[in-house]
């Protein structure tokens, strides 16, 4: 490993021109991101029709099991990547990946019921994957370039690597089970040439750390002063993510149903094609907050475009039930406001956050606190989606969820604002 610390490729890209690095360094973040998609999402490419377990739709339980591994992750990984040191990301992000592709293995080997503890296992060390690997994009000028080709992977890749495991299945013959350990050796690869890639990206110049203060390590005693300083406001933020995250998550792993609840699911290509122009609408509009040097002014423009989001959520599934809007295009619309929302809490808001009121710290320990409680919620939404709304489809469900979560995330948003505003003003005084 110690060839991962050879310098020669970060001279070179210390010298390229900004355009040329933006492109380089996010591509490699998404193309090494991407493939830890491929370790997480291709078992939601499949169905297990007809199985249950515990009274519980065997789907339903496996990404229960994963998303309760990827929550107690982000608890774990709130004290952890807020104390992760540069020189360790790449080993890290290794093992990560590699406990991960372990897991699957064994979910293909194991009986159902084991499957589950599997996928338990699968989710715990991803968890902590995107907090190392933005560890190499935050505090810089152009971070919310970065930061939105990196979190497009939330759009583009999901649905690509679900397509991906529907062909392994359809036109391989791969069964259900051993498909998601399939996909992840096809990538698991290139993921190795992503981590050797990402130890040679420069670190924040000097410029960079006078325009978005330096990004360090954060000890406990650090952690609680921040927490203690802006509680209120990081309150409304965290919930803001939670309904965020319920929504987001019942749209990325029950697509499959969603689409063939609609008479679309025989196209594995819709998977992706109503992607497509929710990851450019996005990365262009999240992409062009980075000109705003103003990082009071970033923050609140943040606030408008997350709650812009919450209304297009709100208005387009109305249209949907008015039957004024075909499926394509209420899921690629609502999905555009929620993906745009969701992606500027992964780095974007909390990197202003800090810049604008001059705190060291790193992003990773506050975007932790809100992925451990998003998560959380989560799996209680699916939990209450098997046991408490049996009788609603899961179109009837996502479009209940982008009602209740688009008027509250609209509402914690406003009081986000008033509270940062207000704490300004203060500090200004």
């Amino acid at each position: 490993m110690k060839s991962l610390m050879v310098p020669r490729l970060q001279r070179i890209m210390a010298g390229a021109s900004p355009l040329i690095f933006v492109l380089a360094t996010g591509l490699i973040a998404f193309s090494a991101y991407g493939c830890v998609y491929a370790l997480r999402k291709p078992f939601t490419a499949a169905s297990f029709v007809g199985m249950q377990i515990g009274g519980v739709q065997y789907k339903i339980a496996l990404v229960i099991a994963q998303v309760a591994g990827y929550a107690l992750s982000k608890f774990v990984g709130i004290r952890m990547i807020a104390a992760l040191g540069a020189n360790r990301r790449a080993y890290t992000l290794l093992l990560l990946s590699s406990v991960a592709s372990i897991s699957l293995l064994g979910f293909a080997l194991a009986s159902p019921v084991w499957g589950i503890f599997w996928m338990f296992v699968n989710g715990f060390p991803l968890g902590m994957a995107w907090g190392v690997v933005f560890g190499y994009l935050e505090g810089r000028r152009v971070t919310e370039l970065l930061a939105a080709m990196l979190c497009i992977n939330f759009i583009l890749s999901s649905a690509w690597v679900k397509t991906v495991g529907k062909w392994v299945m359809l036109e391989h013959q791969v069964s259900e089970h051993w498909m998601p350990f399939v996909v992840a050796m096809i990538f698991f690869p290139i993921l190795l040439l992503c981590i050797w890639l990402l130890e040679h990206i420069p670190h924040p110049s000097e410029a960079d750390r006078a325009a978005r203060q330096e990004r360090q390590p954060m000890s406990k005693m650090d952690q609680n002063r921040l927490l203690k300083k802006y509680a209120p406001g990081l309150v409304m933020l965290t919930l803001v993510y939670l309904l965020l995250t319920i929504i987001r998550d019942v749209r990325d792993n029950f697509a499959v149903e969603l689409w063939s609840e609609m008479g679309m699911g025989g196209q594995a290509g819709i998977l992706t094609s109503a992607e497509i122009p929710i990851a450019v609408l996005v990365l262009s509009c999240i992409g062009a907050l980075s000109v705003i040097r103003n990082n009071r002014m970033a923050l609140w423009i943040n606030h408008a475009v997350i709650m812009l989001g919450a209304l297009m959520a709100l208005l387009t599934t109305w249209l949907f039930h008015q039957q004024l809007l075909t499926p394509w295009w209420w899921m690629m619309l609502s999905g555009t406001g929620i993906f745009g929302a969701y992606i500027l809490f992964n780095g974007v808001i909390f990197d202003r956050l800090l810049a604008a009121f001059k705190e060291q710290g790193n992003v990773g320990f506050l975007m932790y606190i809100a992925d451990a409680i998003g998560y959380l919620g989560s799996v209680s939404a699916l939990l209450w989606r098997n046991f408490g709304q049996t009788q609603l489809s899961w179109v009837e469900f996502f479009g209940q969820l982008c009602w209740i979560g688009g008027i509250g995330i609209m509402v914690l948003t406003a009081f986000s604002w008033w509270y940062f505003h207000r704490r300004f003003n203060l500090i200004q005084g």
